[in-house]
């Protein structure tokens, strides 16, 4: 028979009491065994009191040992080529270009006494002809002066001979009035004939005075004459112009045809043997360019131009500086003559490296060895690190020339950190001051990359000998990689 419904509740609630209890024993139990374990954790900690043991951290710094030596600072700066001799071809008279010389281009090269521009000379030889008939007038004058001069003359000597004649007839009169014989209106007569012929010889001398100037005058208009000549002549030789020197033309815009003004500005004739770079420097760099005697030495400087991947180069020597600083300038401008230099121009913005004086016992070192306090760390015999002061030289590049008591010999850190200092113990990692370029500057290329670097550079403008040199690199079997950088940096890649 089935049990009845009061029963199965009551047995059900019994069980969900029991299993209630149950629950709530576990839940006890796990509460107090964690307590157990975290007062097991804090006592042992609270037991454990000593203190940790601390270590010195050590480290790692690369260092290179200071050898005091003499050594050549290179002062490095920008300048510009220009040519020593350019002359600029001007139009001495005005007219119409009927003639062009087949160089006369820009970039064409010319010979010294070459003919470069013929102007129209019709009204330059007009000119000349009308001054050579002037000059014909002009000597006719001359000569017609003289005549009349020497006959002026011989008329005063026949008046002087005449005036001689009534002198003595005059006397004559005076003597037989003397003796009784002669009247007194024959002497009076023979007076006033003295007279007439004094008369006539001041006029001759008049008139020969007259033919003197006429003749002086005669002198300055032939001389004014043949200056105008000369003059006519220089116009006409004018009219054609010639290089004064070997060398190449620039700025040329003239064509066959053109009326050209007087002293209108034709082309440039710039020599490309004479060249020279002018650059700026400090005060100070200039000073170290000086002797004792304040005269600026002629210290040798190298030029180098970097053009499509090959870098032009050329020697030098300082020659002269500038007479004042400039307006709004500051420093010195120091103008080099250049030797040999294949492939430079006048306007090239080049590098200029110039060898100063030699310095004596200096240490070379990376910039990052020295603080900006003035020193350096050194290691000292246990491996620690102490400062040394020292005194900055020069700087080069990314080397700085360093002198100082205690430093020949010492082993000096070459990269500081904030984390170093005096009385830190540090591993040496030593390294040697010349180190030689690695042999990963040097490139394996494969066909057809060298194949598009050749015909980049043999179509390039470069000069025939160094595009020679950059092709024969090429054609090796390792090719540095700097040249490869260049080549490509400007071929796009």
């Amino acid at each position: 028979m089935p049990r009845p419904v009061g029963e199965l509740r009551m047995r059900f609630l019994r069980q969900s009491l029991m299993g209630l209890l149950l629950a709530s024993l576990t839940l006890a139990l796990l509460v107090y065994s964690g307590r157990l374990v975290f007062d097991a954790v804090q006592t042992r900690m609270n037991d454990d009191r000593r203190p940790p043991s601390a270590r010195e951290r050590v480290f790692a710094v690369n260092v290179r040992r200071a050898e005091l030596r003499t050594e050549t600072p290179v002062l490095t700066a920008f300048g510009q080529v220009q040519s020593r001799r350019t002359l600029e071809l001007r139009a001495a008279v005005g007219g119409r270009v009927v003639w062009l010389a087949d160089a006369f281009e820009e970039g064409g090269t010319v010979a010294a006494g070459e003919v470069l521009v013929r102007i129209d000379p019709a009204d330059a030889q007009s000119a000349l002809e009308r001054v050579q008939s002037d000059l014909l007038d002009a000597e006719a004058e001359g000569r017609d002066a003289e005549r009349a001069l020497l006959l002026a003359r011989d008329e005063r000597a026949a008046a002087e001979d005449q005036a001689a004649l009534r002198e003595r007839a005059l006397q004559r009169q005076r003597d037989l009035q003397d003796r009784g014989v002669g009247t007194a209106a024959a002497v009076e007569t023979a007076e006033l004939a003295v007279a007439a012929a004094r008369s006539a010889v001041l006029a001759r001398r008049q008139a020969v005075a007259q033919a003197e100037a006429r003749v002086d005058q005669a002198a300055t208009r032939l001389a004014r004459a043949r200056i105008a000549l000369e003059a006519a002549r220089r116009d006409l030789a004018e009219t054609t112009i010639a290089a004064a020197f070997d060398g190449t033309l620039s700025g040329v815009s003239l064509v066959a045809g053109r009326l050209v003004s007087a002293n209108e500005k034709l082309a440039e004739l710039v020599d490309p043997s004479a060249l020279e770079v002018a650059f700026r420097v400090s005060t100070a760099q200039y000073a170290r360019l000086l002797d004792g005697d304040g005269a600026l030495i002629a210290l040798p400087v190298a030029v180098s131009l970097d053009a499509s991947g090959a870098g032009l180069s050329a020697q030098g020597t300082i020659s002269r500086d500038s007479a004042a600083a400039g307006e709004g300038q500051s420093g010195r401008l120091i103008f080099a003559r250049m030797g040999a230099a294949p492939g430079f121009k006048p306007g090239d913005f080049v590098t200029v490296s110039v060898e100063e004086p030699a310095v004596e016992r200096v240490a070379r070192l990376p910039a990052t060895a020295l603080d900006a306090s003035g020193t350096v760390l050194v290691l000292d015999g246990e491996d620690r690190l102490e400062e040394l002061a020292v005194e900055l030289v020069r700087r080069q590049g990314d080397d700085v020339l360093l002198r100082g008591p205690g430093l020949d010999g010492r082993e000096v850190v070459i990269g500081r950190t904030p984390l170093l200092g005096a009385g830190i113990r540090v591993r040496p990692v030593r390294e040697e001051a010349d180190a030689g370029e690695p042999e990963a500057a040097m490139l394996l290329l494969s066909d057809e990359r060298r194949a598009r670097l050749v015909a980049f550079v043999q179509g390039g403008r470069l000069p025939a000998d160094v595009k020679a040199r950059v092709l024969d690199q090429l054609a090796a079997a390792r090719v540095p990689a700097r040249l490869v950088a260049r080549i490509e940096s400007r071929n796009g890649g």
